[in-house]
């Protein structure tokens, strides 16, 4: 009996669990059955029935993946397609008939680079394929881009050199004859003008000083007679200087150009023109990835004279310079290489009249800084004739400002003539810098070939392996200044290069003349 009683109270306690389970999420628990009266033993305490935290499953499942997002097309796989779609339209064909070309003047050529030996290779000059050489009618072709709806054309002077007819042809095969309105030899661009029935679609100038090394462009132009054609690359440098004029400024590409893409646009991804392709370095004659594009910083002040008057008039302020190097900037106190150095100035030019001279560096011009010496042409060539405006020097270790008016070039000035000398006194023949120097002599100048309106002190002797010879100085070469300071003997050059080397100068600057050209060096103050 009292077995059978504590079974049932048990069980009693196990039918309360597991209704206790089987209830979410608050269990009541089910109070155990009365006992009898009469005396047993207590049934053995029920264990404490929690309360159950919601049930999982036996066996949890397999994660699920998150669904694979789709990935839109990104923009850029259509970019190159929707632009040639719009800009095709102002991109033209350029043909030429041309009599057989005259010899090249002075003008029309760019002064060959000394020492150069790559200069026929970086310019493309597509008018030399064709017929025959020296035979009338021999055709040539490039491109151009309209830039307004009247039909004004932009191409490179040397598409349309010596043409007898200019034949456009627009990108919907029509025919147009084209007139010139202007060209500009110097940076090689021309103005072309035809009249069409219709105002016809017009390419927006850009901004080329915006052009980063790495921007994607576009060339659209007329390979090997080939129109429409679209290539596509990226900028591979800026301010390329590739020796063929005094106003190099180029953008390099590695999109393909070829004969006859001269003269035709390069876009940038917004569409808009921010260089002329003009010339490609190539040993065969084909691209290699190396073009070089006018940017349109360049060109469009250009371009704009010559829409207005059909001539390009530029600035001139008559002085001569050449870069700053680490070793001049260090021999004058300057801070780094930056500048444009003046190493010679003509007579009766703004430069004499602003009291500029030799030795000085010019820093800004117009409040623009100059961190290159090819930056200062262009800047003087863009002047407006007549302008007075302000430089700053760097001059005998300080920063001076001047005042100066820029004229008009005349590209039939004279050449300057060198200035009357002082007579020139005895000296003895002394070490500096470790030449040997020399006062002028009447027997030296005849020596050396030298005229009677050169002034200095004469170098008659450079070591082999001295600082000098790795200057390329040379016997017969004229010391006409030290710094700053002209010098007539070479006592005075001493007394100044011994000041150099007073005032902590590792470097002293000094002024050389050859055969009427002058140019500056340095020289290390130890071998003094």
């Amino acid at each position: 009996m009292r077995a059978a009683r504590r079974h049932g109270a048990v069980t009693a306690v196990l039918l309360a669990l597991l209704m206790a389970m089987a209830a979410a999420p608050v269990v009541a628990q089910t109070p155990a059955p009365t006992p009898s009266p009469a005396p047993v033993l207590p049934a053995p305490a029920p264990p404490p029935i929690p309360v159950p935290a919601p049930l999982a499953p036996a066996v949890p499942p397999a994660p699920v993946p998150p669904p694979v997002a789709q990935v839109p097309e990104t923009p850029f796989a259509d970019v190159f397609s929707q632009l040639a779609g719009h800009l095709l339209s102002v991109v033209v064909n350029i043909s030429t008939t041309q009599a057989p070309a005259p010899a090249k003047t002075a003008q029309d050529v760019p002064p060959a680079s000394p020492g150069t030996s790559l200069d026929d290779l970086f310019r493309d000059f597509f008018g030399d394929k064709g017929g025959p050489a020296g035979t009338h009618g021999a055709a040539s072709l490039g491109s151009g881009f309209i830039i307004d709806p009247s039909g004004l054309i932009v191409t490179n002077a040397h598409v349309i050199a010596n043409a007898d007819q200019i034949t456009v042809t627009l990108s919907d095969d029509t025919v147009l004859q084209a007139q010139v309105v202007g060209r500009d030899t110097v940076t090689d661009l021309a103005l072309l003008k035809v009249d069409a029935k219709t105002p016809l679609p017009a390419a927006i100038w850009g901004d080329s000083t915006k052009a980063k090394v790495g921007d994607w462009v576009l060339a659209i132009g007329n390979p090997f007679g080939l129109g429409g054609t679209v290539t596509a690359g990226i900028i591979s440098a800026t301010a390329r200087d590739i020796h063929s004029g005094p106003y190099d400024d180029y953008l390099q590409t590695d999109a393909s150009i070829n004969r006859g893409n001269s003269g035709g646009p390069m876009f940038n991804l917004q569409g808009e023109v921010i260089g002329i392709n003009t010339a490609i370095y190539s040993p065969s004659g084909g691209s290699i990835g190396i073009g070089f594009a006018i940017p349109t910083a360049l060109a469009q002040p250009i371009i704009d004279q010559l829409k207005t008057t059909g001539k390009v008039v530029r600035g001139w302020i008559g002085a001569r310079i050449q870069p700053v190097t680490d070793d001049i900037a260090e021999s004058i106190g300057l801070d780094k290489a930056r500048g444009a150095l003046i190493a010679a100035i003509d007579p009766d030019s703004p430069a004499t009249q602003a009291g500029l001279r030799p030795g000085d560096v010019i820093l800004s011009y117009d409040g623009k800084p100059i961190d290159r010496s090819r930056q200062l042409p262009r800047l003087v060539a863009d002047s407006a004739p007549d302008k007075p405006l302000k430089l700053t020097i760097w001059r005998e270790g300080k920063e001076v400002e001047v005042t100066l008016t820029v004229v008009a070039y005349n590209p039939n000035r004279p050449q300057p003539q060198p200035p009357a000398p002082e007579p020139p006194k005895p000296a003895p023949t002394v070490d500096a810098l470790g030449l040997k120097v020399a006062k002028l002599t009447p027997e030296l100048r005849k020596q050396f070939s030298l005229g009677d309106g050169v002034r200095g002190v004469v170098i008659v002797e450079v070591p082999q392996g001295s600082p000098g010879a790795t200057q390329g100085l040379r016997a017969g070469d004229l010391i006409v200044a030290v710094g700053d300071n002209p010098v007539a003997n070479p006592d005075e050059a001493l007394a100044h290069i011994a000041a150099a080397k007073k005032a902590g100068r590792k470097n002293v600057l000094i002024r050389v003349e050859r055969e009427g050209n002058f140019r500056f060096i340095t020289m290390p103050v130890e071998t003094g």
